[in-house]
């Protein structure tokens, strides 16, 4: 926890550094939301080859982070990691000014089923 997904239209991937992003977006998790350490953070990348957006108007992008965490975090709580996370969004989108970049994140709680299980590394499986 947290399970962090970030799904991208392929016309980004030339502005966005994947690592860079998801090494600053565990850093202001960890900041910014009680409970959360770096070394929980875990960060996937989609990146999505065909986005249509609207009428389908040329030079468009898509951005969108999925912030899954525990639940028991107020809505306060919630809100300012979305906002904190929209703008680190922003700041490494900033390049693609040739874009309309449409950017969104939603921060949730996992569902009370959630379970999870870490093998160290040298341990038998």
């Amino acid at each position: 926890m947290p399970h962090i997904l970030v799904d991208h239209d392929a016309t980004l991937r030339e502005f966005l550094d994947t690592r860079r992003f998801a090494h600053e977006l565990h850093a202001l998790a960890a900041k910014t939301v009680d409970g959360i350490t770096i070394e929980s953070c875990k960060t996937r990348f989609r990146c999505v080859e065909e986005v249509v957006i609207a009428h389908d108007a040329p030079r468009q992008a898509l951005i969108h982070v999925d912030f899954a965490i525990l639940p028991g975090r107020t809505t306060e709580t919630k809100t300012a990691l979305g906002q904190a996370v929209l703008d680190l969004v922003r700041a490494h989108t900033a390049a693609a000014t040739q874009l309309t970049v449409h950017a969104s994140v939603e921060v949730r709680d996992l569902d009370a089923a959630y379970t999870k299980h870490v093998t160290p590394a040298g341990t038998e499986r």
